[in-house]
């Protein structure tokens, strides 16, 4: 993991290429929302707006999948290969979290 915060908060240092693909994908499920919000407003149909609510979720899904990954490929394989064992419970904790 790369770096620490005087509060124990760590923090990630991402490719170019990994930052501009979750910010890429956050700006679609942000704008899924707002498009949400705006059938709110003109009083769209109540499955229309579940419809479109499902992907967003969906959307939502896929971002955690994709970061997950990353987190398992970067930070826990090297916190492993430092021997850092405790970054296994705070990957079961983090799935489990997921999961609910």
């Amino acid at each position: 993991m790369e770096g620490h915060d005087c509060c124990c908060h760590k923090t990630k240092t991402r490719s170019e290429e990994e930052y501009k693909s979750l910010i890429h994908r956050l700006n679609r499920i942000e704008g899924q929302i707002r498009g949400i919000r705006g059938m709110v407003e003109k009083s769209a149909y109540c499955t229309d707006i579940l419809t479109q609510v499902a992907a967003a979720n969906a959307a939502l899904n896929a971002f955690s999948k994709e970061l997950l990954a990353q987190h398992i490929r970067t930070c826990v394989a090297q916190d492993i290969r430092d021997g850092k064992e405790e970054t296994i419970d705070e990957l079961v904790a983090t799935l489990q979290k997921l999961m609910k």
